[in-house]
């Protein structure tokens, strides 16, 4: 972790006077990223697109151009390699990175903000290559690099992480005085038509499905087999009841370090008959191993072989129709008396494909990534450091949620709706 201070550096202004950004990676969420930080004119003044593939991101320039009449420059970089994000940081001189790349790529590309000198925001924390497991500890440790740079670093604004955490800070700031059991909910209840498919890159998808599942209870992470635990869950407003599944997410970490009232935290996502049964069967030939087997003389790794054959989530946006349901079941104490909260945000898979071209998957990662980018620019939300999104006053986020195209709502519950999840 290098700290050399680029003195072409420029802090983040109040207003977003001047402000440049550099967003990188020009998959889905890149391209929901890019025309909401298009729509925050007032921000985000100058917009920069960098992949590996920079004919991804000449797509996603034009399609911005076409929908708001800006500009986004363009740029080929290897994020995995510093000295040339360096040199491109170095030639942009943004005030912040926008990372929407891959989780594998998350410490080469603080390695580069260090260096030039720029503050970074990602929408997923680090996990390497070659282990299915992420987890903060990583991002956790460039906290003093980042101090003494005058640099901030926002992990994981993207939904969840991202709105679930600020949900989670927002329920304690004004409805609980100790949260004590906190349940996430992540219903996709979009059907997209396809036999198998992931609503995001199926690599990171399927190796999150697929590591063995922790919750936090008697104040230590209880590791479970991976979608052992299930149970039926009904989404408020009609979107309908799903079979949702527990398993380890990152947010999970940072809130029980932050706000260590919480005796029980659990994350559960909604799978589809269809796609559980498919992953079994990958999973018992082979498919989803992340070590490299010898194929006619080469070595490839089975998980990226079918990333390769699977339908690209970005097409998912024409066909999949329905919404999603994400939200946090938050209960504790209040005077003294049991309360508890559900907060919650549904999109429309449709609604959002006609307003940027993308399905609701990306559009609920993307928006809230442009958000947090806001905050830090206009100097609302301030470091330096590595900071979780919890750890930031989270009304001024709330706020732009309404206003950006991902609304949520509130709903007291019963301690008995609290404890069965029957939020309706």
């Amino acid at each position: 972790m290098k700290i050399v201070i680029d003195p072409a550096r420029r802090m983040p202004h109040a207003g977003g006077v001047m402000s440049t950004v550099l967003i990188i990676g020009a998959g889905g969420v890149g391209h929901v990223v890019a025309h909401k930080c298009a729509q925050m004119s007032e921000v985000y003044t100058e917009i920069h697109l960098a992949s590996r593939t920079v004919s991804k991101c000449g797509a996603i320039a034009e399609d911005v151009r076409k929908r708001t009449g800006r500009t986004v420059r363009t740029h080929a970089v290897d994020a995995d390699d510093v000295p040339s994000t360096v040199a491109l940081l170095r030639e942009v001189k943004p005030e912040l990175v926008l990372n929407v790349a891959l989780p594998y790529q998350d410490l080469p590309l603080m390695d580069a903000c260090l260096e030039a000198g720029v503050n970074y925001l990602d929408t997923a924390n680090y996990e390497p290559r070659d282990v299915a497991h992420f987890e903060y500890s990583w991002q956790w440790a460039y906290e003093e690099c980042f101090r003494k740079a005058g640099l901030t670093a926002l992990l994981g604004s993207g939904f969840d992480p991202g709105v679930t955490n600020v949900y989670t800070a927002w329920a304690l700031k004004h409805h609980l005085d100790e949260i004590h059991t906190l349940d996430i909910i992540d219903v996709n209840g979009g059907n997209h038509g396809q036999a198998f498919a992931t609503n995001f890159n199926p690599e990171i998808n399927i190796r999150e499905v697929t590591a063995p599942c922790r919750h936090w209870e008697d104040n230590a992470f209880q590791e479970t087999k991976a979608l052992s635990t299930h149970r039926a869950f009904t989404c408020p407003e009609g979107v309908g009841t799903f079979e949702i599944y527990r398993m380890f997410h990152e947010e999970m970490e940072s809130l029980v370090k932050h706000i260590p009232s919480i005796r029980r935290a659990q994350f559960w996502m909604s799978f589809s008959p269809s796609y559980i049964n498919h992953l079994q069967v990958l999973e018992d030939v082979g498919m989803t191993r992340i070590d490299p087997v010898e194929y006619n003389g080469a070595q490839i790794v089975p998980l990226q072989f079918l990333k390769a054959v699977l339908p690209n989530p970005g097409d998912l946006g024409r066909t999949t129709r329905g919404r999603t349901c994400i939200g946090v079941v938050a209960t504790g104490v209040r005077d003294g008396r049991f309360k508890g909260v559900y907060i919650y945000n549904i999109c429309d898979h449709e609604k959002c494909f006609e307003e940027v071209g993308a399905q609701a998957v990306s559009y609920t990662t993307g928006v809230p990534a442009a958000i947090g980018g806001s905050l830090l620019l206009q100097n609302i939300w301030k470091g330096p450091g590595v900071l979780n999104m919890e750890q930031n006053d989270p009304d001024p986020f709330m706020a732009e949620l309404n206003r950006r195209g991902l609304p949520w709502k509130c709903l007291e519950l019963t301690e008995e709706q609290a404890r069965n999840l029957h939020v309706v």
